[in-house]
């Protein structure tokens, strides 16, 4: 009897042990620049970054049809032979592109800044993260993670993806 008895409590631990084993660690995946555009577009500090975007496109636009305008001057006063006209176009065109690449350089480093202090602001992070853990909690995943922090993402099912689900939860406690 003493011996079924134990073997019955080994079979049940170990049954128990087989179980506890066998669970799976569940994990999501977060777009968060998405939920970053799909929240947040109507901010005034988002309108602002996309007005400054818009501006700094448009110079860009402006510079790129300045240089396009003097290659093709240049090309003409190489037909017509006048190898002066041709030389000073030829500088101007070198400067002005050298120009043009260091402010482009620049101004896609400054905004790329001012997204990222968006995206990281303090109000937004914590609205974010509350949203993420109550969604993550209930819906038993154990993790979370930023599908564009590539950090070992080489793949994902679409449909660990709550992406849609927390943009849809943030808006809904936005009132929207």
């Amino acid at each position: 009897m003493k011996k079924y008895l134990l073997f019955t409590v080994l079979m049940i631990s170990s049954l128990g042990t087989a179980l506890y084993a066998q669970q799976l660690t569940r994990f999501a995946v977060v777009d968060l620049p998405k939920v970053y555009t799909a929240f947040f577009r109507d901010s005034r500090a988002v309108r602002e970054f996309e007005e400054r975007s818009a501006r700094v496109q448009t110079e860009i636009d402006r510079m790129t049809a300045e240089i396009q305008r003097l290659r093709s001057s240049h090309l003409d006063a190489q037909a017509r032979g006048d190898q002066t006209q041709a030389l000073r176009l030829e500088n101007e065109i070198y400067r002005k592109s050298e120009y043009l690449k260091e402010y482009f350089q620049v101004k896609t480093a400054e905004l790329e800044d001012q997204k990222n202090k968006l995206t990281q602001s303090g109000s937004f992070l914590d609205q974010v993260y509350d949203e993420i853990r109550f969604i993550a909690e209930s819906e038993g995943y154990s993790m979370v993670l930023n599908l564009k922090e590539k950090n070992g993402i080489l793949w994902y099912s679409p449909t660990v993806d709550i992406t849609d689900k927390l943009i849809q939860n943030l808006a809904s406690k936005a009132g929207r």
